[in-house]
């Protein structure tokens, strides 16, 4: 695999019952972090897996009945957080962004899609066509918030069902197979059924870390992960399918058992963010 430099962003937060994201947890609401991540390749230069918050989900929130996203999943987002502030403050101007990987289309992981204008946007072919089928209220229910999706999305997108298929490395264990996004080994995207309908993760070979799985809302925590702690069936009965949201963590966990030091990037996890924020502080 060809390595590529990783920058995992904190771009806000949304807040929710813990119960509702892990088995057997609090009722109080609990902070989750949006976490996307740049990823700098030596040719392509920045890459992004996600875009996170930005202020495009309060304004998409605003008309009804989009507003029941905002109060069911209330949004954090301080100014400058969003991505492509972000890139900015790193030297990156957001034009100069080729590819965004789209783990799936639910509003907290594409409400930045439409400042990276000159991207391709990589994503699953069935998680677009679920997207964008039927009206905005069958949007809203299955996650989506169609005034965040670009006017131009169908002429961007390239689709992970078309990628060479290629085997993992060794490591990835029982994951054996993914697709080749970039034709050099540089960007692996791994299907991770059962969240939603078009749902993937990403393996890269991080270049201070090693092999890096970012895997989205595969799970909420990387605490679900260790543990095999999967979110009660209601909530993956909402927006995915239980048996195969399971099946998925089970191997997350089963990976995690095999190769502890593997790095495991879950979207809203409060330990990897803290670990960002340490690691920022110590770099002052």
């Amino acid at each position: 695999m060809r390595e590529v430099d990783v920058h995992v962003l904190a771009t806000g937060a949304c807040f929710h019952p813990q119960a509702m994201t892990l088995k057997g947890g609090g009722w109080g609401a609990k902070e989750f972090p949006s976490l996307p991540t740049l990823l700098v390749h030596p040719v392509e230069g920045p890459i992004l897996f996600d875009t996170g918050y930005s202020r495009r989900f309060v304004e998409a929130t605003r008309p009804f009945p989009e507003r029941l996203y905002g109060f069911l999943t209330p949004m954090q987002l301080r100014p400058g957080q969003d991505a492509a502030s972000q890139c900015r403050a790193l030297g990156i101007e957001p034009t100069s962004v080729r590819h965004i990987v789209l783990s799936h289309f639910h509003a907290d992981h594409v409400a930045g899609l439409q400042d990276f204008p000159s991207a391709r946007i990589h994503c699953a072919r069935a998680g677009l066509a679920q997207a964008t089928r039927g009206g905005r209220l069958r949007s809203l229910c299955g996650g989506v918030l169609r005034a965040l999706l670009p006017t131009d999305l169908a002429t961007r997108a390239m689709f992970f069902e078309d990628a060479p298929r290629v085997s993992l490395p060794p490591d990835a264990r029982p994951f054996t197979e993914g697709v080749d996004l970039l034709g050099d080994g540089a960007l692996l995207a791994v299907e991770l059924p059962g969240h939603c309908p078009g749902h993937w993760g990403l393996m890269v070979a991080d270049s201070r870390r090693g092999l890096h799985f970012l895997v989205a809302d595969a799970a909420w925590s990387s605490e679900a992960i260790r543990h095999n702690r999967p979110p009660p069936a209601l909530t993956t009965t909402f927006l995915g399918d239980v048996t195969p949201y399971r099946k998925t963590l089970a191997a997350l966990h089963a990976l995690h058992t095999r190769n502890p030091d593997l790095m495991i990037t879950p979207y809203h996890c409060a330990e990897r963010a803290a670990s960002l924020l340490r690691a920022t502080e110590a770099a002052k």
